[in-house]
């Protein structure tokens, strides 16, 4: 069966399951798409973002009548890796009322600063950017709140949980290894999460060993939890002054030696 989507749809849906963030409706071309394409792919994303800016606006009377909170439409910039698209993306959804902006494309992690640059220095102040789909490691956060992104997204750390590789503050582990079959201490001591607090390595071992659904949702929540007290503590940083303090802290444990490409402590 074939299914329709259109902005007008995607709005229609969004708002439907009360999200209070919309994604306008975008093309994501593949990164080394043919030039003439990435251009299409542009125009196609500008055309589709003021549909939907058109029908977000008649949803949000209906739920102003209605005495419903409003919901928030963010224009998605795209551009590939191409700085004039980039921040002609950027000029044509910065002239438009979207509440947010969110920075679409596929990145390589050294890549994000350049990418974000491009689009901070044509996007208007006092909005809040959104990074999609970034956040398959933890230095992507520190990276992309370095470099003026509000927010993110990612499917990779429930993913990776589902794999049995569980993030911890002294690096990445694979709980479906032999030595944590009776290893009874938590995925990570410093982590408040409710599997770290009732269950153990050995546990999730065995859980993931005899195919059981539930190694995949104690380690979601261990993932997701990480990653979220992870930003909790770079807001307090950012807060207090101690942001680089705080990001070289956290990438030499939890690397070591290895950064990742485009990864600095400084």
């Amino acid at each position: 069966q074939k299914l329709l989507m259109t902005p007008e749809s995607s709005m229609e849906l969004q708002h439907a399951i009360g999200a209070d963030i919309h994604m306008a409706f975008d093309e994501c071309p593949a990164p080394l798409a043919p030039p003439y394409y990435l251009v299409e792919a542009v125009d196609r994303t500008h055309a589709w973002a003021e549909r939907c800016l058109a029908r977000h606006d008649e949803l949000n009377l209906e739920h102003e009548a209605a005495g419903e909170p409003l919901q928030a439409l963010y224009g998605v910039v795209q551009g590939a890796r191409d700085e004039q698209l980039r921040k002609v993306s950027a000029k044509f959804l910065g002239e438009r009322d979207f509440d947010g902006y969110g920075l679409g494309g596929v990145f390589e992690p050294g890549e994000i600063p350049t990418v974000v640059k491009w689009m901070n220095e044509t996007l208007p102040e006092g909005k809040p950017r959104h990074l999609l789909g970034m956040g398959a490691q933890p230095a992507d956060l520190f990276l992309g709140v370095e470099y003026g992104v509000d927010t993110f997204d990612c499917v990779a750390p429930t993913r990776q949980a589902r794999n049995g590789a569980l993030f911890t503050y002294d690096g990445r582990i694979n709980i479906t290894n032999v030595k944590y079959k009776a290893d009874f201490t938590p995925i990570d001591a410093e982590c408040d999460c409710y599997t770290c607090q009732g269950y153990t390595k050995a546990y999730l071992n065995h859980l993931f060993k005899s195919d059981e659904i539930l190694a995949s949702t104690l380690a979601s929540i261990h993932n997701e939890r990480f990653v979220v007290r992870t930003v909790d503590l770079i807001r307090e940083s950012l807060k207090d002054g101690s942001f680089y303090d705080y990001k070289k802290q956290f990438l030499t444990r939890y690397y070591g030696d290895t950064l990742p490409a485009g990864v600095t402590l400084g």
